[in-house]
């Protein structure tokens, strides 16, 4: 009997096999897609709090039909902490650790895989999770997952995004204008199409904040 992994849309889940996906590349393509749709196209609380779990639960799933793979690891921690900032409260915390230790893991296996994704979500996970003596929230550190992030990945979309909401938030307004417009202008990335459109309105959102504070 084959196992059975939840795809969750707006309003609608979907119950397919597990074999559905016929390699790591298209599962991975399946959760990023429910990832946007949950993180943008979702604005009822409940809804996507009932939808990021479940797509949790497949991220597992997904990852121990790869073991092994730093690019499994790395949207299973993604969508456990995204988990974490729809959630909130202590029940964050505990999905704040797990998406790191998954992030370290993958680490390990390829710092390189998903052109540093792994720096770029350590980043904004160590600036967005509980600092001490709760959790292990760190700005410093964040900055230096982020800067590596960037190293890797200069033009991308994300590290840029988070690095100028770091920038903004520890009040280097100049730099994080400079970063934040650098990121409006990354290219497009195949297949991520809602989630670059929600990203760059988050850009343009950040943005205003900052050109406020110049």
């Amino acid at each position: 009997m084959k196992r059975l992994i939840v795809f969750c849309t707006v309003g609608l889940l979907t119950w397919l096999p597990s074999a559905y996906a016929a390699t790591m590349d298209e599962a991975i393509a399946t959760l990023q897609q429910q990832w946007a749709i949950i993180k943008y196209q979702t604005p009822d609380q409940e809804r996507q709090e009932k939808a990021i779990a479940m797509l949790a639960d497949q991220a597992a799933q997904v990852r121990q039909s790869y073991p092994g793979k730093a690019e499994t690891l790395i949207w299973q921690a993604i969508i456990v902490s995204t988990q974490a900032g729809i959630d909130g409260g202590i029940t964050a915390l505990g999905e704040e650790k797990q998406a790191r230790d998954l992030l370290l893991e993958a680490e390990k296996i390829n710092p390189q895989a998903l052109n540093g994704s792994v720096y770029t979500s350590l980043g904004s996970l160590y600036y967005k999770a509980f600092g001490w003596p709760v959790g292990f929230g760190d700005n410093k550190q964040a900055k230096e997952y982020l800067e590596k992030a960037l190293a890797i990945n200069p033009d991308g979309i994300d590290p840029n995004f988070f690095y100028g909401e770091l920038l903004y938030e520890t009040g280097d307004y100049a730099k994080a204008k400079s970063v934040l417009e650098h990121g409006l202008n990354a290219p497009p990335r195949p297949g991520r199409e809602l989630a670059d459109k929600g990203r760059r309105e988050e850009i343009r959102e950040l943005l205003q904040k900052v050109n406020k504070k110049l």
